[in-house]
């Protein structure tokens, strides 16, 4: 089993910056890959962003170069450096991690382990 907890989610004006947080504990064979994903109010959840266990990073591509996904490996973290935030980057964040690889498609359905999200509203 793995555990995922975020947090660093909160209220920002356009333009400002966010770092959310996903402490992971459990097996790390089952968390090879680790990604953000969100989902707004009246949408479908979305991938952001997911990392390997080798560090490779791989990004959602309406992002442009905004968000930076990275892990301490030594703290069982992973990160998520949210720069240029706009309004329509409010949603629920979630952390998320898959055994198998490869990591990609940034696609929810691949993931199996899922943290509570942390809320991320971005006004304008």
């Amino acid at each position: 089993q793995v555990q995922l907890v975020e947090s660093g989610g909160g209220s920002v004006q356009a333009g400002g910056s966010l770092r959310l947080s996903c402490v992971a504990s459990g097996y790390t064979y089952i968390r090879n890959c680790m990604g953000w994903f969100r989902q707004a109010p009246g949408k479908e959840r979305e991938g952001v962003a997911v990392i390997d266990s080798d560090g490779r990073a791989s990004y959602a591509d309406f992002l442009k170069g905004r968000f930076a996904i990275s892990q301490d490996n030594a703290k069982n973290t992973l990160y998520l450096q949210m720069n240029s935030l706009k309004p329509e980057d409010t949603a629920m964040y979630y952390c998320a991690a898959r055994g198998p690889f490869p990591c990609t498609p940034i696609r929810g359905y691949l993931y199996s382990y899922w943290g509570q999200g942390t809320q991320v509203t971005v006004s304008s």
